[in-house]
């Protein structure tokens, strides 16, 4: 057996294999007697955004919430960029997390922030930059994310629901992240700002080399913006692939989910 695969720039190993940027093995996370998660394992690949779906209160964001360090697992290793995170000094653990984005479900901007303060909150933390070079940052984030200059100096509430949605990921790419983690990034909007939504993320990825963890159930989002798609039950990831994956899988949860009718009414005309 050869050594590791030596990692090429595009981030794909010599032999032409993906490379894993999240690798989770064995996960187990409980709280109290509650087991959420138990041996999860899962890859998420350089590049693609992968979809997780999985049932109300299944575990999705707590899946998210533990590879950010947030939540405390039992059991299981989690490798980001290769590295084991428990095997991490603080120092380094601090550099890591700025290779991370992250946009909560509701946005979970500061409301006693304007749009452009918020944006600059990680900035803040992790950078020592001027106020000027601060808000020349924070605006190009804005028209990353295609809103208009004068939402920069709106207070959240000023806000639409699909404004809030942007300037919540223009925060989560103020540091220019690797990973993006995106929790229902497309709930609460309509079908129209969904798509749109959808789309901005696509641009994203390819225009930035963006890889994309994005916890949904939007049927939409996962047949037309992810590259594969995870999917959770029985405390574990049960299948992962493309849609096609999906489709002829025989568990009954995932042909509840991706059979009923309104997931008929979304698939292709091939299907």
């Amino acid at each position: 057996m050869s050594a590791d695969p030596v990692q090429r720039p595009n981030g794909q190993h010599h032999d032409g294999e993906p490379e894993a940027v999240i690798r989770v093995r064995d996960l187990r996370v409980a709280f109290g007697d509650k087991v959420i998660m138990d041996g999860l394992d899962l890859d998420v690949m350089r590049g693609e955004i992968l979809g997780f779906v999985g049932g109300s209160g299944q575990g999705k964001s707590v899946l998210t919430r533990t590879i950010l360090g947030l939540v405390r697992k039992s059991r299981g290793t989690i490798e980001v960029f290769g590295e084991d995170v428990d095997d991490l000094d603080l120092a380094a653990k601090r550099t890591l997390e700025r290779r991370f984005g992250v946009m909560f479900q509701q946005g979970a901007l500061f409301s006693a922030l304007t749009v452009k303060q918020n944006i600059q909150v990680p900035m803040r933390e992790y950078l020592k930059l001027s106020p000027a070079l601060l808000d020349e940052m924070a605006m190009l984030k804005l028209e990353m994310v295609g809103l208009p200059h004068d939402a920069a100096d709106k207070a959240p509430s000023e806000l639409s629901g699909g404004m809030i949605k942007r300037a919540a990921l223009a925060r989560a790419l103020s540091l220019d992240p690797e990973i993006v983690f995106l929790d229902e990034p497309t709930s609460g909007l309509d079908p129209i700002g969904a798509a749109e939504f959808d789309e901005l993320i696509m641009t994203l990825k390819q225009t930035l080399g963006l890889t994309v963890f994005m916890v949904t159930h939007d049927l939409d989002s996962l047949y037309s913006a992810c590259d594969r798609i995870a999917a959770l039950a029985d405390k574990r990831v049960i299948a992962v692939g493309p849609l096609s994956t999906m489709l002829a899988s025989d568990h009954p949860w995932l042909k509840a989910y991706f059979g009923g009718e309104r997931a008929k009414a979304r698939l292709p005309a091939s299907h």
